[in-house]
């Protein structure tokens, strides 16, 4: 004779199926994190927004000398997302904020000379050449 198993109600098949969702969920949570995770700076989604977070600072500042890029310091993104935290350096040119070629323009040195360390939160949606900056925070270094 075999042992009876025993018959699931309905209502134990109903909290043994709430449990497996919940854990579910649970799992998929612990894996879809919301953290970021190191990706390569040459990216290309990186690598254009990097290029739009200068520009937006230069634009937002009083300063008539346009800051130009000097160095990634980390370079992250949200898994799955082309939410990105990039962190970076610029430093204060002899050039317009307004004018050509910034990139080859020697920094100033003694007074006038000012390196500012950036970290943006940017949305990314470079396809569309749209970037939404989520949160900004820079100091003088």
């Amino acid at each position: 004779m075999h042992p009876q198993l025993p018959v699931l109600t309905r209502k134990t098949d109903m909290l043994w199926k709430a449990f497996l969702l919940v854990g579910l969920i649970v799992l998929g949570i612990h894996d879809c994190s919301f953290k970021f995770i190191d990706i390569d700076k040459n990216e290309a989604y990186f690598a254009i927004s990097v290029e739009y977070v200068v520009f937006h600072f230069n634009e937002n500042q009083d300063d008539d000398f346009a800051y130009k890029f000097l160095r990634v310091r980390r370079s992250q993104c949200h898994k799955y997302t082309f939410v990105y935290l990039i962190d970076l350096e610029m430093g204060r040119t002899i050039c317009g904020k307004y004018d050509e070629d910034i990139d080859n323009c020697p920094l100033q040195e003694g007074q006038g000379e000012k390196k500012v360390r950036c970290t943006y939160i940017l949305e990314s949606l470079a396809w569309k050449t749209k970037f939404i900056i989520l949160n900004s925070t820079c100091v003088q270094t």
